[in-house]
């Protein structure tokens, strides 16, 4: 029995998506059964629209500068709360997430009256900083939680036998936290690239690949809208792989210095 509830679980979870790929190839533009054929034409169609191409390098763009930007700052604030001890860590761990926890309704609203009261312009640039807002707790999240096991008296070691405090960090510390803030990274790229409610707030003229194609499905529900989905889906799944496969990586030249260690 239980068997079967996973499998339906499973298959509640992942029709839509197989629906949308399946018919993204179909040659007619019937979105029913039966299924009369395969046909590249949908993904041909949206490679030569030039609205959606634009908005594709424009998520691209954004995510950029989005997971650059988050990885300076969540990186030295990663680095400044691990030097905190007690309820001051504890607290400040806390507001950082903060604005997870708020809905994207409010932020976007909170972030539009900024931006008008300060008067910045829509753009893509206010998209970006509304991205790395969104995204930033949860790079430090995740760089938190590799620092809370990385003994910092080895950065203290390496002072003791001459290094200064940059060439301690340089040859000691980024070693070892480093490919989790290229995971981490990656994370906000992959965020970044797929928000949609906070954007719809903070975006311009220039718009992002969701809101395109939520533009695309008020006009009209096409095959053209599945052939960008799964585009759009197939970049994101990319993005989280090439994470994941940092973070095994790390992991395994982790355990390759532990075994040469032991073996010397």
């Amino acid at each position: 029995m239980l068997r079967i509830y996973v499998w339906l679980y499973v298959a509640f979870l992942y029709a839509p998506i197989a629906i949308i790929t399946l018919f993204s190839f179909h040659s007619s533009p019937s979105l029913t059964f039966p299924f009369e054929g395969f046909s590249l034409r949908w993904y041909a169609r949206i490679f030569t629209n030039t609205t959606f191409m634009d908005s594709l390098w424009n998520s691209i763009l954004v995510g950029t500068a989005t997971a650059a930007t988050t990885t300076v700052l969540g990186s030295l604030t990663a680095l400044g709360l691990a030097r905190l001890k007690g309820r001051v860590q504890t607290l400040f761990g806390l507001l950082s997430f903060g604005p997870v926890a708020l809905p994207g309704l409010f932020l976007g609203i909170a972030l539009v009256m900024l931006f008008s009261q300060i008067g910045l312009a829509r753009s893509l640039f206010t998209v970006t900083i509304a991205h790395v807002l969104f995204t930033l707790p949860f790079f430090l999240e995740a760089v938190r939680s590799r620092i809370e096991y990385f003994d910092l008296s080895l950065e203290e070691a390496a002072r003791d036998l001459g290094a200064t405090p940059a060439q301690a960090f340089r040859l000691v510390t980024l070693p070892i936290i480093g490919p989790t803030i290229g995971g981490a990274a990656i994370l906000s790229f992959a965020l970044s690239f797929d928000e949609f409610i906070i954007t719809v707030f903070v975006s311009g003229n220039n718009t992002t690949l969701p809101l395109t194609i939520w533009s695309m499905m008020r006009r009209a529900v096409s095959p053209d809208i599945n052939a960008a989905s799964v585009l759009s889906l197939s970049l994101s799944i990319g993005i989280i792989l090439l994470g994941g496969l940092l973070v095994w990586y790390q992991r395994r030249s982790a355990l390759n210095a532990r075994a040469k260690d032991i073996q010397e």
